[in-house]
């Protein structure tokens, strides 16, 4: 390699890459020095030297002063000793220059490699250091590959990796496409990428909230916390820190924009903003709107929330497989149980449980029971205190069938109200 194509080597890495001259030229030292040792043997002491104006390069090493010499790589003579250091002594150690020819013998293409390898190594712990700094941050990248389940970024200076477990399941990844990230973290992965970028972690949500709303970005609005499962569903629960700025409307946007632009980012994936609040009650009730609760009781020992609601709400409150309840306990950190109020049934249910309820008295089969219930005796009570002629009339009961119901229905609720003796109770 000459004296000029080192130099173009050193000042174009020094102008593109933002490496100094002399880290530079200390690696093509290091670089030189290892492919020299390939090539000429193992040398005492060796080193090279760049100079820093002239950019020649010499190599050095030390021989033992001997007074006969039996390898040229390692000794030298007295005689010769004394040519170069006028006190020599035999034992000591000279350090001599190695003869151009020798030197020369170096294979010029091991030396490049060697050289550039050093480089590229400089290179990227420069930027690995960038990116350490960016631990956090989102970034843009364009696909280069798909290594097995993995997806390969160039973010420009360097390759990132997406593992699957990082990826969103709902989302294609194609070759070419440009696509936004979350730097999760930059160590050594197994594949040998150092820089390993995320789309379906919840802080990447929470980035672009905070890039997207200058409220956030300035701390007026804050983020209490996030719940996502990624590609599906993400609930973000905002305070504000001015009374005078609504956090969700922040978040919304006009018409809907701010948020819309999330969600086009995250390919459609649902995203509820919730009014965080600190009584635990007005939180959970936020978190698991649009669903109207009836009643809700919580438990600070086990932190867990009994929730309590009208049948016509059940599957709005728990969401579809369940995934409202889920991210809410998520939200909260705080077990959710969304039960159905027993209290609250429906007109058709409530017709089946006022016939099975009559058919249970003897006297009273099935399809009497229906008649009745239809007819309005819902109850026990009701039959009893109605007159014959509405039973049979309404019912449309023979006026013989409407006595027999009526009696029967007068023994029931007369045996209701007699106490049981010990031994009707253990039988």
């Amino acid at each position: 390699m000459s004296n000029n194509e080192l130099l173009a080597v050193i000042e174009n890495m020094e102008k593109e890459r933002g490496i100094s001259r002399e880290s530079l030229i200390q690696m093509v030292e290091s670089a030189l020095m290892s492919a020299s040792k390939k090539s000429i043997g193992p040398l005492r002491d060796m080193r090279v030297d760049v100079d820093r104006n002239t950019f020649d390069i010499k190599a050095y090493s030390k021989l033992e002063v001997v007074e006969t010499v039996t390898s040229r790589q390692t000794e030298i003579s007295l005689s010769e000793a004394r040519r170069l250091k006028a006190d020599a002594q035999i034992g000591d150690l000279v350090e001599v220059q190695i003869p151009a020819r020798t030197f020369g013998r170096i294979a010029a293409q091991t030396a490049k490699q060697a050289i550039f390898q050093k480089i590229r190594q400089a290179e990227k712990e420069i930027i690995l250091k960038e990116y350490k700094d960016r631990v956090g941050d989102i970034v843009n990248g364009t696909i280069l590959r798909l290594e097995r389940s993995d997806v390969i970024l160039d973010l420009g200076r360097v390759e990132a990796i997406m593992p699957y477990q990082e990826q969103v399941r709902t989302e294609d990844y194609q070759p070419g496409d440009r696509i936004r990230g979350f730097v999760l973290s930059v160590l050594d992965h197994p594949s040998g990428y150092h820089i390993v970028i995320s789309r379906s972690h919840p802080n990447f949500v929470k980035r672009l909230f905070e890039l997207e709303i200058s409220e956030i970005a300035d701390k007026t609005v804050e983020i209490k916390s996030i719940a996502r499962e990624a590609g599906y569903r993400t609930k973000i629960a905002v305070a504000s820190n001015d009374e005078k700025v609504d956090p969700v409307g922040a978040c919304v946007g006009m018409r809907g924009m701010r948020v819309k632009n999330i969600v086009r980012e995250l390919s459609g994936e649902k995203i509820d903003i919730v009014r965080w609040h600190e009584d635990v009650k007005t939180y959970a009730t936020n978190a698991l709107a649009p669903a109207k609760l009836s009643k809700l009781s919580i438990d600070p020992d086990t932190r867990s929330i009994l929730v309590i609601v009208d049948a016509d709400q059940l599957s709005l409150a728990i969401g579809k497989r369940g995934q409202n309840a889920r991210l809410t306990s998520k939200l909260m950190g705080w077990k959710i149980d969304i039960q159905r109020d027993k209290d609250d049934i429906s007109f058709e249910e409530k017709v089946a449980q006022a016939v099975e309820t009559l058919a249970q008295i003897k006297g009273i089969d099935s399809n009497r029971a229906e008649k009745l219930v239809k007819a309005g005796f819902l109850t026990v009570e009701g039959i009893v205190e109605a007159d014959l002629s509405d039973l049979s009339d309404v019912a449309g009961l023979d006026a013989e069938t409407a006595k027999a119901i009526q009696e029967a229905a007068v023994a029931h609720q007369q045996e209701a109200l007699t106490p049981k003796t010990d031994s009707e109770t253990s039988t």
